[in-house]
Parts: structure tokens; sequence; C-alpha cells
């Protein structure tokens, strides 16, 4: 077999597939496209059905649709999981070159909202299987769920109540990064999350500045030297009883560090130790929403409240549990002045360090260095976090987990403009083209 021309023959139909599904605005936040969500599942199933699995939509109560499709395995042959999200990110269109449901070539990329993050998951999947064919000799299970970009909130019940039909041996997740253009990674450790409202209360009532202020502390003045307790003076959080870790060794250039990051050429990085572990294996502390009157139209009074978004990501080793317990400690005393402060779990994620030995690790390996013609993978960590991943691990203790990437440094995942490399999207159909054909019982190597 002739794996690498396989997949080059079927590339162009799965990116005509790929550029339906992202056509879909399948916004999974917003109750105004729950038909869309809908509208993506049936597309994605129908996709899968035409490859000859068995396929339904499926989903628990409260949880958006979910695809299912099935290969059964030949005896004596594993099962390989194959999972992707179908629904995405909402999109702020006057932010974007070109609208971000119409798929559009530029330069080396393919930009639309879900172009990577994840429709070209499932487009992966779609290609292995497609390049395959009735040569596919394991068992495959696709697992497309709805509700990956607000959470998974379902996801366990969901594992609980189609646990026999999701059981696999290996566990491929297509919904990391790769480490940069040309250099694939297999992702081994993610930071948790855990997101929490802190509200702040000095008053009863607003009441006059010029009456009250210089004795009474008003809400947003107590607000604003809470959260700066957050943070040393070197950037680095102060938040007593976090775990930190050791990163690899991988070096993160300077140059690359601005220009993906986005950052501003004067601005200094914060904490300390290497750029990956800051990245990686040690907690951040992020405020991401502050409720305060407005600027215009602002009155002289003192504020009698205020509140705060904080989203934490919390290192490998940590728990969501004990991190918020962290948390409320250092919020409840450091309170300035006396303040009333409330501190609200909103949602959390575990983070996850997976063991990256055995057959199966040497497998993808070496799938991988074919694909990218002698460029071994490198291990990374994400500073990100995907949930979802400790629920697999729970519901399936014996699978081994891999989790990949369609996605590149650049891919701006979440944000305007997102755009999948498609030379390096070539390389990743590859790459579980022959991580399939490799994990089979007896696998011949393919012609190059």
């Amino acid at each position: 077999m002739d794996l690498r021309q396989r997949v080059t023959d079927v590339l162009p139909t799965v990116r005509a597939d790929l550029e339906d599904l992202v056509r879909i605005p399948s916004v999974s936040a917003l109750d105004e496209h729950a038909d869309d969500v809908r509208r993506s599942a049936e597309a994605t199933a129908e996709l899968f059905r035409a490859e000859g699995l068995e396929v339904d939509i499926v989903a628990v109560e409260g949880g958006a649709p979910a695809v299912i499709a099935t290969r059964p395995a030949p005896e004596g042959a594993p099962t390989v999981l194959l999972y992707a999200h179908h629904d995405v990110q909402p999109v702020a269109a006057e932010d974007w070159a070109s609208d971000p449901f119409e798929p559009t070539e530029r330069g080396e990329r393919l930009y639309g909202r879900g172009a990577a993050d994840d429709k070209a998951g499932i487009a992966a999947h779609l290609a292995a299987l497609r390049a395959l064919g009735d040569d596919c000799a394991v068992g495959v299970t696709v697992l497309v769920e709805g509700e990956e970009e607000i959470g998974s909130p379902t996801l366990g019940a969901f594992l609980e109540a189609y646990a026999e039909r999701l059981r696999a041996d290996v566990i491929v997740i297509a919904d990391s990064t790769n480490w940069d253009i040309g250099v694939p990674a297999l992702t081994t450790s993610l930071r948790g999350l855990v997101r929490a409202t802190v509200e702040v209360r000095t008053l009863t009532h607003g009441v006059h500045s010029g009456m009250w202020g210089g004795l009474v502390p008003d809400a947003l003045m107590a607000m604003n030297r809470l959260l700066a307790s957050l943070h040393a003076d070197d950037g680095s959080v102060a938040v007593e009883g976090l775990v930190s870790g050791p990163a690899s060794e991988l070096d993160y250039p300077e140059e690359r560090l601005r220009a993906e990051s986005g950052a501003t050429a004067g601005v200094h990085w914060i904490g300390s130790g290497t750029a990956v572990s800051r990245l990686w294996t040690q907690p951040s502390l992020t405020v991401t929403g502050l409720d305060a009157p407005r600027v215009q139209g602002a009155s002289n009074t003192l504020a009698a409240t205020s509140r705060a978004m904080i989203s934490m990501r919390i290192a490998p080793g940590d728990t969501s549990t004990s991190a918020f317990a962290a948390l409320s400690r250092h919020l409840e005393q450091h309170a300035p002045w006396g303040a009333e402060v409330t501190v609200t779990f909103n949602d959390g994620g575990e983070a996850i360090a997976l063991d990256a030995s055995g057959s199966t690790y040497d497998v993808a390996r070496r799938a991988f260095t074919e694909a990218w013609d002698g460029t071994e993978p490198v291990d990374i960590g994400v500073g990100g976090s995907i949930p979802f991943i400790a629920e697999f691990l729970e519901a399936f203790p014996q699978a081994s987990v891999l989790v990949t990437g369609v996605e590149d440094p650049d891919t701006r995942a979440h944000g305007a403009d997102e755009g999948l490399h498609l030379a390096e999207f070539a390389r990743v159909c590859l790459a579980e083209t022959l991580l399939l054909h490799h994990l089979a019982p007896h696998a011949t190597s393919p012609t190059s």
C-alpha cells in the first residue's frame, strides 16, 4: 500500500468536506445557533456514514448532539477511538479579514471559524478512514461531540451512558497543536482550569464621593488592591498552596514568543523560570472580566460593590478543588480595609500529565516521523485546558491516550482569522493514516 499517495488522492474531497462543515455556524455557546449545532452533527454523521461506518446521533439529557460512528475490530485487532468536536467559538465578524463562515484560502492557510479548531480534527479522521478504506485493519469508533467549546458539561454522563460503545484500546484526541510548522508534537501535559467570581462590598449603597471620599473606601478601590495582591512584583502568582512543576528542555526562542503571543515590543515577560515552564507547568492567573461603572456617564459616587471574573490555570499535579480553596483563602485573607469578600466557584477542569511511554507511543512517534519526512515529534505541554481528557482517563483507565494536533502556533483558535495551515494538515492526515495502519496486528510497512 502506498499510503502517502492514498492520502494525497483523498485530500481534495476531504478539504471540500471540511469547507462544507466550516460553513455551518455551529456556535454551541449561543442558543440562537442550536439548530446549526444540530445541522453540524447531521452533516458530520453523513460523512462517516458514507465511509461505511454505523452512525448514530446521540445525546444525554441537557447535552448537545454528538456523533458516534463505529466499524468493528477484526479478530485480535485493537479498537481505536478517534475524538474531535464539531462545535465552534462565537465570532466578532468585524475583526475578520473575510467571512468567518465562508472558508477562504490566503497564502498557505484556509481561514474560517472551525477550520482548525476542531473541524479539521473531524477531517483528519475522515481522511485516514477514506485513505485506508477496506484495508483498515483495526476497529474504529469516531466520537464527535458538540459542546466542547462550552466545557463539555455533559461529557461525563455521556461517557457513562455510552461506555460500551466507546470502549477502546487507544484513544486519539485530535484537538491540540504541533510545536511549529514542520515540527510535530504529542501533547503530554495540560494545565487545568478554575474560574471564579469574586465580589467586594464596602457599602450598603452608593454614596456621594465628595461627602464621604477620603474616609470610606469604595468597592473599586478595594477590588484594585485585592486583585493586585494576586501577583508578586515580578508577575508570578502569589497565591500560596498552588502546585508548580518542571517542564521539558524545549527552547522557546524570544522572536517566536513575541510573534506568536502578540506581545508588544516593550512588554517584559512575567514570572520566573523557563518560558515553557511558565506556560505549561506553573499556575497562571488572569482577570478576564470586571464589573464597574462605565467611564461615559460615570457619576461622583463611591461604588458599593464590584465583581471580577478570575481565570486560573493550574499545573499538573494540582486539582481544581485544592486550587479553588487556595484562591479563596488568599482573597479572603487579603481583603483590604475590612471589605466583605465573597468568592464563588463557576467551573473548572483538571490538569493532566500523560505517561508518554509504551508501545502505543512508540507507534505514534514512528507514524509522525514518517509523515514529517524524518522529523521526530517532540513531547509538549499545553498551557490551556482540555478538561474532558481527564474524563476520558477516568472512564477508560486501561486505554492509551494520544493527544495530537491539527493546529500550529499561528492558528489563532478562538480568535479572529482562525486558520488551518494546509501543508501541516496534509501531514496530520498522513500521520493518522500511518498510525491506524501501524496499530494493526502484523502490520506491513507502507510504501512511502
